[in-house]
């Protein structure tokens, strides 16, 4: 009973008052498809993690539950929707209680045991546990939930993109050893990530998936995550926002080594709380630099970006169980109706900025780059901004044209004499790796191949995968002698590359 000692402490020092909605109150409006669900439990086996209530020290690799939402062909007639209580379930299991008594969720997770959020666990939502997905492949939504929160926690936003044609697919927050994180650390942002980073080679497993129409969507500490997570990886097409730490916690992004704004080249949108009164300012001991700041968002040249900040929204509400579950704060919140209406049209610019981005639909487009008022939205709603991207300079396309022309020969030289006119000049690893073997393999343009590894090898002295390319290069065109020397260089550069093990191996015999 002490959580609920805890929890009713915080009601009475801060002033809190208990919300009255519910998720048909709520009423965000369903797509065409019929939901379906399914959550299950893989391991991420290159880390390890501890259970914290297991009082032993015994390691087991990662557990990662997943959540995922996809859109179905048809209802079931056998199985009923889902309800609130369900998803609670999953919070348990995640939360490492799964043994705790349903009766006891709402105390122990801090939400307020009354009558109001009891009824809550018995509404029915809209999709259906292990339905046939539909018969088609849809664009995915990789979802980061905020700090030390469950896969779960905005579900219904997750059921509404997943009836507008998303599988949208999750797990928790959890810190790296256990379930806790440092405290918004670099080493908890690297930790969300690389959960991302399994999640994109997770849901690449599932048929209906369309993986090269991929965006990240995370809410608060998640928010920040999925930035790092796009800064790493080529495939992520398009970011949401939800009143993400992006805003609040750049510094931290800052410290990743894997840190580069300018990477940043695909859609972004933010959508933020409103201006936070001076009273909780100063209770809480904020900095009002809070308010206006958003050093990412002026950072950005290479995205187009939009910036919207809703007048009547707190930063819970851009969960589903905060605007279900979450005591209501006299000092800032606004009433239930102008919090729902809120949520509403967070929903309604996630779906028409993913529509617009990965399904390329000039409709929700346009509605993006309304104006507010243009869209039927009261003008004290919420704040509205955007910005174009800078024109791009000189690129990997445009290197590669030029290498055309003069065969792939003495690509060194043209790279030294091009950096010259553009300094950014960038050749990303992964396009030059992707170049070199589609050279290579075949007869007539192996030697363009070489050539492509070779100024590879030079701009990324460091890379093992590069210098195993090359040795395959070698390889497939006979030189054995410089196929030796080149899989050596991987294995020191990285010791675990197994396919230069085997290689060596096999040549040495």
């Amino acid at each position: 009973m002490r959580v609920l000692t805890l929890s009713i402490l915080v009601f009475i020092q801060t002033g809190l008052v208990l919300g009255q909605t519910s998720l048909k109150k709520i009423g965000i409006e369903s797509g065409v498809y019929p939901v379906g669900f399914k959550h299950y439990l893989t391991f991420d086996s290159t880390r390890t993690y501890r259970r914290i209530y297991d009082w032993n020290n015994k390691s087991i690799p990662r557990p990662i539950p997943i959540s995922i939402w996809y859109p179905s062909g048809k209802t079931s007639n056998n199985t009923e929707p889902m309800n609130v209580l369900d998803y609670m379930e999953i919070l348990k299991e995640e939360e490492e209680w799964e043994f705790l008594p349903n009766d006891q969720i709402l105390n122990w997770f801090y939400y307020p045991n009354n009558l109001a959020n009891q009824n809550h666990l018995k509404e029915w939502t809209t999709a259906q546990y292990g339905i046939k997905p539909a018969e088609s492949i849809f664009p995915v939504i990789v979802y980061a939930p905020s700090y030390q929160a469950s896969s779960i926690e905005n579900f219904a936003l997750c059921e509404y993109l997943a009836s507008h044609g998303y599988v949208v697919i999750s797990s928790p927050s959890r810190g790296t050893e256990n379930r806790f994180f440092e405290g918004d650390t670099p080493k908890d942002l690297e930790t969300q990530a690389r959960d991302i980073e399994f999640l994109i080679k997770e849901v690449q497993k599932l048929p209906y998936a369309e993986t090269d129409h991929m965006a990240t969507m995370g809410f608060s500490f998640g928010g920040l995550s999925n930035v790092l997570s796009q800064m790493r990886n080529e495939n992520i097409m398009a970011i949401v926002s939800l009143d993400g730490s992006i805003k609040y916690q750049y510094d931290t992004l800052k410290k990743s080594p894997f840190f580069n704004v300018d990477k940043v080249n695909v859609p972004f949108i933010h959508m933020a709380q409103k201006n936070i009164p001076e009273q909780v300012l100063a209770e809480d001991k904020i900095d009002p630099e809070l308010n206006t700041k958003f050093e990412f968002y002026d950072s950005l040249t290479n995205s187009k970006a939009y910036q919207l900040k809703f007048h009547n929204m707190t930063h819970s509400y851009f969960s589903t169980l905060g605007v279900l579950f979450q005591s209501r704060d006299k000092r800032q919140d606004k009433s239930d109706l102008e919090i729902m209406e809120s949520y509403r049209l967070v929903s309604q610019y996630a779906l028409n900025f993913l529509d617009a981005f990965l399904k390329n639909d000039p409709k929700a487009l346009k509605f993006l780059n309304n104006d507010p008022s243009q869209n039927g939205i009261a003008k004290d709603v919420l704040d509205y901004q955007t910005k174009e991207p800078k024109e791009k300079g000189f690129g990997f396309n445009d290197f590669n044209e030029l290498a055309a022309e003069q065969n792939y020969g003495n690509l060194n030289a043209l790279y030294e004499s091009l950096l010259k006119e553009h300094p950014i000049l960038e050749l990303p690893e992964g396009k030059l790796n992707n170049l070199g073997l589609q050279f290579v393999f075949n007869p007539k343009t192996s030697a363009y191949g070489i050539n492509v590894f070779l100024l590879a090898t030079a701009l990324y002295p460091n890379s093992s995968n590069l210098y195993d390319s090359l040795a395959e290069a070698y390889l497939f065109l006979g030189e054995k002698d410089k196929a030796v020397t080149s899989f050596k260089k991987s294995l020191d550069l990285n010791p675990q590359n197994q396919n230069a093990i085997d290689r060596l191996e096999q040549l040495r015999k």
